[in-house]
Parts: structure tokens; sequence; C-alpha cells
């Protein structure tokens, strides 16, 4: 599938009906491949594993039709939860463009047979896994009726997500100059529950990155599992600005701007013009 990121980015959707056909031995290799050199500029090492459902005694509720998962663990480490989101979702692209569905699967998998299969020891946390496969022709009842229910398709307006210098004002689009494609992108990235957690604010050459706390995502023993969707939005921002022949250097940079009780500093990307 030889398309551009941004159109893989739009085209990606969460698949949960899979036709049953095993990967073949190509797309297999390619993405196994792939498993292995996939990065994040956190400097975050994450393991992932290719695994076979039926010989480690893999499921999920909401899972039809697929033979193999690909899951990942990482230590507890500072930014642990943002790169493996950036890693995990960067992997979901790939997949995508070698014509593989995937979906992250957090609360809906039979745990402690994934963590078995993944030898995740005292310090490490496997927070999401995904069935890995070609897309049914037809999504069940049951895919069609949880999209319904999360709004999958829809996304928060940009001028919600992306502010200009404070969070007191808005970011127009047309203002977003050099980061206009990025943001958008990172504007249609997936997230748990469709919760859209990521929030940003451009200062010149500087974006600061921020999460949007939801009560009901909070305290989760595998870490922030919202983090992990900041995360995915941040490998949209950064591929997208790659793609264009831009560097980001993220670093921690807290520039202090005022914010609601639930709302937390990330991490800030600056670029060199």
């Amino acid at each position: 599938m030889n398309i551009s990121l941004q159109d893989l980015i739009r085209r990606r959707k969460s698949v949960r009906t899979f036709s049953g056909e095993p990967l073949r031995a190509e797309d297999r290799r390619k993405l196994e491949a792939f498993l292995q050199t996939v990065e994040n500029p956190f400097g975050v090492p994450i393991e992932f594993r290719t695994l076979d459902a039926k010989e480690n005694g893999l499921s999920s509720p909401v899972i039809l039709g697929a033979n193999s998962y690909v899951a990942a663990k990482v230590s507890r480490v500072p930014q642990f939860e943002i790169a493996y989101g950036y890693n995990f979702e960067t992997f979901c692209l790939f997949a995508k463009s070698l014509g593989v569905g995937t979906v992250m699967l957090a609360a809906t998998i039979n745990r402690s047979a994934f963590e078995k299969a993944m030898e995740v020891q005292e310090n490490e946390v496997m927070p999401v896994a995904s069935p890995v496969g070609y897309p049914a022709e037809k999504q069940s009842v049951r895919e069609k009726l949880m999209r319904k229910g999360i709004k999958a398709d829809e996304r928060l307006h940009f001028e919600t997500l992306f502010f200009e210098n404070s969070f007191a004002e808005s970011l127009d689009p047309e203002r977003a100059g050099i980061f206009r494609d990025a943001l958008e992108m990172t504007r249609l990235a997936p997230s748990a529950g469709n919760k859209q957690p990521w929030r940003a604010v451009v200062c010149g050459d500087k974006v600061h990155f921020y999460e949007k706390k939801a009560k009901a995502m909070q305290n989760d023993p595998l870490g922030d599992i919202q983090k992990v969707d900041v995360g995915i939005a941040l490998s949209h921002f950064d591929l997208t600005l790659q793609a264009t022949g831009i560097t980001g250097r993220f670093a921690v940079e807290d520039p202090g701007l005022e914010t609601d009780s639930q709302t937390e500093y990330i991490v800030t990307c600056e670029v060199k013009r």
C-alpha cells in the first residue's frame, strides 16, 4: 500500500472483526522486522512480541477471527507511558501500510494469559495488546455498536485541543504555521474511549503538550493509560513533522503556563527553522 503518512493516519481505523486468514509469511516477516527497529524520541526501550493466539491461550471478547496478537512490555521508567503509546501507534500505522488491521486493547483481554506469554516481570507493565490480521469484509454487530457508543469516528475541533501562547487563546489552524499539518494529524489520533486527552500550546518554535485527565481513567495499576494516548498523539505529531523534513527535539521543559487542576504538563517539542 503506497500511500502517504497523512493518508495512513486518516484511513487507519481500529479493527475488531477479522477474516480469519493467517498472516501471510511476507507480511509477518515485515511486521516482525519493523518491531525490532521501532524507536521513540524519549529513549525508552519497548519490547514487542508477536504471539500465536491458540498456542498461548490468548483471547478477547470483542475480537472475532484473529489468529495472532502483538503485545509489548516496558519497564516503569520516566515517560514510559508516552514512549509506549508512541511506539505502539507507529507499529499500527506500519501494519496499516501492509493492509493489516490492529486495535489497541487494554481492559478487554485475558490479561493473565498475555502477561504470561510476554513474561512480564515485577517492574514491567504491558498496557495494551493488539490482534493482527486482515479485516473482514463486514464489521460484526458488536463492533458497530461499540464504535457508535464511543463516537469513534468523531474528533474534537482543532480550536478545542490546541492553543496559542496560553490556554486562554485557542489556536486557529491558519495561525498554526509549520505545525498545522502535524497538529491536525495529532487531532485525528485514536484514544481509549475516544477521550482525546491531549492538549497543546504553541509558543513560537515550541509546542508544549499536556494531558487533560478524565477522572474515570485514573488510578490504573498499568500506569496512566491516558499518557499512553498522549504518546499515540505525539507519534502522529512527530512522524508528520519528519515526513515534511522538520526535526523536533523533545524535552521536559515545563513553561509554567497556567492550567486547571485536571491538566498536566507532559513534554515540549522544539523545532529549528
